[in-house]
């Protein structure tokens, strides 16, 4: 079983979204189950129906869950990186074409979200990134076509 790296508060945040999906979602849907099957005929029933895809979808996504903890392995950083883009820091990128600045924390791929600012260390950028210092520029193939990227800083 491959292990996936993954920093600590990503983890704490996986294992409260099981807690709170088994002790607070599970038993709504499962109350909601009961309501709807007092109401009679199960074959006509929408609320019913509805419950039990949500149910589905729980039970789903606390499968999911449990199985990401388990192949999960918690990588500390110490804050003294040398200047080198490493796992659970964070670096400030400049795009050499557009100029436009971008900040990413390196994590793992259970907790990466372009969105918030966190880039896995398996996408082809955190690959690229991983070891680099600071001034050093990295070639990267996107959907765009090949970016240059210059490190600007790496910091914790």
């Amino acid at each position: 079983m491959e292990r996936v790296p993954i920093t600590r508060e990503g983890y704490e945040r996986l294992r409260q979204e099981l807690q709170r999906l088994q002790k607070e979602e599970r038993p709504k849907v499962i109350k909601a189950i009961e309501e709807a099957r007092g109401h009679g005929d199960l074959s006509e029933n929408a609320e019913y129906e509805a419950a039990k895809e949500k149910q589905a979808l729980i039970e789903g996504r606390i499968a999911d869950i449990q199985e990401k903890l388990g192949h999960c392995e918690i990588v500390e950083t110490n804050g003294s990186n040398g200047g080198k883009a490493m796992f659970g820091l964070t670096v400030v990128l400049e795009d050499l074409d557009s100029g436009e600045e971008h900040t990413y924390r390196l994590v793992g791929p259970y907790e990466a979200d372009i969105q918030s600012g966190t880039l896995s260390v398996t996408s082809p950028l955190g690959k690229a990134l991983i070891g680099k210092e600071e001034g050093d520029t990295v070639s990267v193939r996107t959907p765009k076509g090949i970016r240059q990227l210059e490190i600007v800083e790496v910091r914790s």
